[in-house]
């Protein structure tokens, strides 16, 4: 059900349900209610009236004493039990507080689908200077032309009080992750069977918009500079993308390029985005589901329905562990639902449909994005019959050394054609690492055949 407290009954107030770009910059009174009855990015402090979510009290501050940088992180909730399971025999009990996709996972797999579901801990946090630079945001930052990017916001959340589901998604899209990051991952794209060929990946990253200090020249209208080489399966070993993700991709598209090792040679890729095949996915997912969701948003209408209480995965800590194997999480059909976490959470409901005369092959997008961060937790992608046909999931932790939320693991289920894929592997390799130093120079696509070789 739509939470009905006092504090998320004022924020209603304030949102235009509108999906065009127009924005107006909210006033500095308006703004006085983030870090009081909102958290610092906007979420309602309060807990809710029934008491199955906590209050804010500003997340995980301090490291589990048993973590030290470099570790997979020790589960700070590691004692708790689960409160009750969802099945395919109770689902329509809960189903107020699950999506309609959650629901036809269920419904695809009756035998073996279950959620766990444990005590909510607000465990959100960032570094101050995010929160602080988020509530000067707040009266500065507006849509661009179209709202194809952001103008007057650096570092922080752009739009903590949104008017408009543009301005929810590019929270998002502009959401702190990070400085820099370099990580080691693995994706699957089993079988209806289970069967299934690990993906390695080594990915680095750089992101101008969230470095201390930063302006619009310093930025360049570049959000992240990434990298991905492939160090597995064998056959794809040495292969290395390149893409330097644009802010606004209408003004100045990203730009991708591809280091070969067949070749040899560094050759600029043509320009990818929207509903173009994943890399390396097996077709299970598109470049825009990549972080649940990235890339322009023009070819869709964007519409916030409003906030509810939803049943999210959150904590993901034992998801996350190295005490267990990917053959531990990849099962036929779904993922290893013992070692999942659910929690009830507040979200952003944000509909994006698509534009007459635009293309994609998911016409309707439903978003469900965590109030704490601003990561999209969930997405129902509809087929053109107005179907389920995808279900995202972003299995998330606070990676307290930061910190930061991020997922550690996220999930695409197809309930038509009984296929999923898993990224974000990481149990049985070296974890994220935020103490890199990269500058622009290290993203330049003529070092990428040096290191190719």
């Amino acid at each position: 059900m739509f939470s009905n407290c006092k504090s998320t009954t004022i924020l209603m107030s304030l949102l235009l349900v509108v999906s065009t770009a127009a924005s107006a910059k909210i006033t500095s009174k308006e703004a006085a209610s983030l870090g009081a009855e909102l958290t610092p990015l906007g979420a309602t402090a309060a807990g809710n009236d029934a008491g199955t979510i906590p209050a804010w009290t500003g997340g995980i501050t301090q490291p589990p004493a048993d973590y030290s940088v470099g570790m997979h992180h020790p589960d700070p909730f590691a004692g708790d039990q689960p409160l009750f399971e969802i099945n395919a025999g109770n689902v329509a009990q809960y189903s107020d507080n699950l999506t309609p996709g959650q629901i036809a996972v269920f419904e695809r797999y009756p035998e073996t689908y279950r959620m766990l579901i444990y005590p909510s801990h607000r465990s959100a946090s960032y570094p101050q200077r995010v929160y602080d630079k988020t509530i000067e945001n707040a009266t500065s930052a507006t849509l661009a032309e179209d709202g194809n990017g952001v103008l007057n916001a650096t570092e922080g959340v752009p739009f903590p009080i949104p008017q408009n589901g543009l301005e929810a998604i590019w929270n998002h899209l502009l959401r702190y992750r990070a400085d820099r990051m370099r990580r080691v991952v693995g994706q699957a794209a089993p079988t209806v069977d289970g069967r299934y060929i690990p993906v390695m990946l080594v990915e680095e990253a750089l992101f101008p918009y969230h470095l201390a200090g930063a302006t619009a020249e310093s930025i360049d209208n570049r959000l992240v500079y990434f990298i991905q080489e492939l160090i597995a399966p064998p056959a794809q070993v040495g292969n290395i993308y390149l893409a330097h993700e644009t802010l606004n991709q209408i003004a100045e598209p990203r730009k991708i390029w591809i280091y070969n090792t067949g070749q040899r040679r560094v050759r600029r890729a043509p320009n990818t985005g929207y509903d173009s095949p994943g890399h390396v996915a097996d077709g299970q997912r598109t470049v825009d589901q990549l972080d649940m969701y990235n890339g322009a948003p023009d070819r869709y209408d964007w519409q916030i329905v409003g906030k509810k209480e939803i049943y999210i995965p959150y904590n993901s800590y034992r998801l996350h562990s190295n005490q267990i194997k990917n053959d531990d999480i990849i099962q036929p059909g779904h993922i290893n639902t013992d070692l999942a976490r659910y929690e009830l959470h507040r979200v952003w409901v944000v509909e994006a449909t698509l534009k007459e005369g635009a293309t994609h092959i998911y016409p309707r997008r439903t978003f469900y994005i965590d109030e704490d961060s601003w990561q999209i937790s969930v997405v129902d992608q509809y087929d053109g019959s107005g179907e389920i046909w995808r279900v995202s999931e972003a299995h998330l932790i606070n990676y307290y050394e930061v910190p930061t939320i991020w997922d550690t693991l996220t999930t695409i289920y197809d309930v038509q054609n009984g296929r999923y894929l898993v990224r974000g592997l990481d149990n049985e390799h070296q974890t994220y690492d935020f103490s890199v130093n990269y500058k622009p120079s290290h993203f330049k696509p003529d070092r990428l055949r040096r290191r190719g070789r």
